[in-house]
C-alpha cells in the first residue's frame, strides 16, 4: 500500500509539473508564431511552416528502419527515438498505474513539450535524474543525428572522425537539444508506445503544432516471429508452444497477442474513418510495403507530411535497403527489405500461425494480410501473403 501511494504521488507530481511547464513553454513558444496587430498568435498552419511528424507503431514492426527515413533527412530535421521509454519504464512498475486512463494522457502531453522542443518534463522521466539538465542516459541518443551534432554533441575525445562523432558525445545537455530543435524546421517522433490513436486529438489539435501522423502496421505473424526473436524471455511461453504444438487458446499471452491486435485495428479504423480532428493528418502504411518500394512509399509519406524528399534520405534509403546478412541485426537499421518482409514465413510452426490467424483475423483482414491454410503455402514465398490494397 505505501508503495502505491508513493506511485500515484510521483504520478500527480509528474502531472502537475507537464501542466505547469507546459503553459509555461507556450508562452515562450509563442516567440515562434507570428502575432497579428491585435496581440493575438496567429495560429493558422501554413504549408511553409514547422512540420512534426509522430511515428506511431507497435514493438518489432520496422519502425527504427522506418524512423530513419526522416532521421537522415538532414541539417532541418530533429529527430528522437523512443522518448516514451523513460515514462514506461518509470510507470511499469505499478499495474495500477499502467492500466489506468492516466498514461495515455502523460504520453501525449510529453509528445506535446518534445515537438515544442521543451524537455523538461522528460526530465522527469529520466533515471538517474539529470544534474543541471545534463543526463548520459537518455535512450538510444546515438539514434538521433541530431543530438550527435555539435554544439549538442561535445566530444570526449579530441580529433574525432565526423562519422565517428556520436560515438564520442559526452552527456547530452538538454539545454543544448532544446535549442538545436528550436533551430530545425521539422521534428520527428518514433514512438512504440502510444497505443490509442484517439488519445493524440489534443496533440492533434494544439494550434501551435502542425502534426501529422503515420501509423505504421505490420502482419501480425510476423511480429510474432521476430518478438520471439528479440525478447526470447518474455516468449519463453511461445517458444514451449511452438515445440509441443499445443496453444491454448484461453492462455493470458493468447488474449494479450489479441489485445494488442485489436488496439492496433482500433486506432487504425479511427484513422481511416477521416473524423474531422483527423483529417488530412493520417496516413496508414504497412510495413511490407515499404520492404518492396522504399523509395517510392518514402516519397509518398514525405509528401503527406508536407516535407521535401531530401537527397540525403534518398541516399540513405539506397545504401540500406539492400545489404549483406551480417549487418541484418535484429536492432540493425540496414536491412535487405524485400527480403526481411518474407523471411518469418520459415521460422514459424504453422500452429502458431493458426493461433495468430483465429484471434488477429480481423484485423489481417483489414490491412490485406491473407490467411494461409497450409504448410506448404506458409513457406512458399512465390504465393504473396499481402493483397494490393490502398488506404485513403
Amino acid at each position: 500500500l505505501r508503495n502505491y501511494w508513493k506511485i500515484v504521488g510521483v504520478l500527480l507530481a509528474v502531472l502537475a509539473g507537464l501542466s505547469l511547464s507546459i503553459s509555461f513553454y507556450t508562452a515562450i513558444e509563442m516567440i515562434y508564431y507570428k502575432v497579428d496587430e491585435t496581440g493575438d498568435i496567429n495560429v493558422k498552419r501554413s504549408s511553409s511552416g514547422r512540420k512534426h511528424v509522430l511515428l506511431m507503431a507497435s514493438t518489432r514492426t520496422g519502425s527504427s528502419f522506418v524512423g530513419e527515413f526522416f532521421n537522415q533527412h538532414g541539417e532541418t530535421m530533429f529527430y528522437l527515438f523512443e522518448p516514451l521509454w523513460h515514462v514506461e519504464r518509470l510507470l511499469a512498475t505499478a499495474a495500477e498505474v499502467n492500466n489506468s486512463t492516466a498514461l495515455p494522457g502523460i504520453y501525449g502531453d510529453i509528445l506535446q513539450a518534445l515537438f515544442l522542443c521543451d524537455f523538461s518534463p522528460l526530465e522527469k522521466f529520466i533515471s538517474p535524474s539529470p544534474q543541471n539538465h545534463v543526463t548520459p542516459d537518455l535512450f538510444r541518443r546515438e539514434s538521433s543525428l541530431a543530438l550527435c551534432e555539435e554544439p549538442v554533441c561535445t566530444p570526449v575525445l579530441k580529433d574525432v572522425f565526423e562519422r565517428d562523432l556520436k560515438y564520442f558525445c559526452g552527456p547530452l545537455n538538454l539545454t543544448l537539444a532544446s535549442e538545436s530543435c528550436l533551430s530545425k524546421q521539422h521534428h520527428a517522433i518514433k514512438a512504440v508506445r502510444v497505443r490509442q490513436l484517439d488519445t493524440l486529438q489534443p496533440l492533434v489539435e494544439d494550434p501551435h503544432l502542425n502534426v501529422a501522423i503515420i501509423q505504421l502496421v505490420r502482419d501480425p505473424r510476423a511480429i510474432l516471429v521476430s518478438r520471439m526473436v528479440a525478447f526470447p524471455s518474455k516468449y519463453q511461453t511461445w517458444k514451449a508452444w511452438a515445440q509441443d504444438g499445443q496453444v491454448p487458446e484461453n492462455d493470458e499471452e493468447v488474449k494479450r497477442l489479441k489485445g494488442n491486435c485489436d488496439q492496433v485495428m482500433t486506432s487504425a479504423e479511427l484513422g481511416l474513418s477521416k473524423p474531422q480532428w483527423l483529417k488530412g493528418r493520417y496516413m496508414l502504411v504497412r510495413y511490407e510495403d515499404i520492404a518492396r518500394y522504399p523509395m517510392q512509399k518514402a516519397e509518398e509519406m514525405y509528401k503527406f507530411a508536407g516535407i521535401p524528399f531530401s537527397s540525403r534520405a534518398r541516399e540513405w534509403i539506397l545504401r540500406n535497403t539492400q545489404t549483406t546478412e551480417e549487418a541484418s541485426g535484429i536492432y540493425s537499421t540496414q536491412k535487405n527489405s524485400s527480403e526481411q518482409a518474407e523471411k518469418w514465413r520459415t521460422s514459424i510452426p504453422f500452429t502458431l500461425v493458426q493461433v495468430v490467424q483465429k484471434v488477429c483475423g480481423p484485423a489481417m483482414k483489414l490491412f490485406g494480410y491473407r490467411f494461409v491454410d497450409d504448410e506448404k503455402t506458409l513457406s512458399n514465398k512465390s504465393i504473396s501473403l499481402l493483397e494490393d490494397k490502398q488506404f485513403s
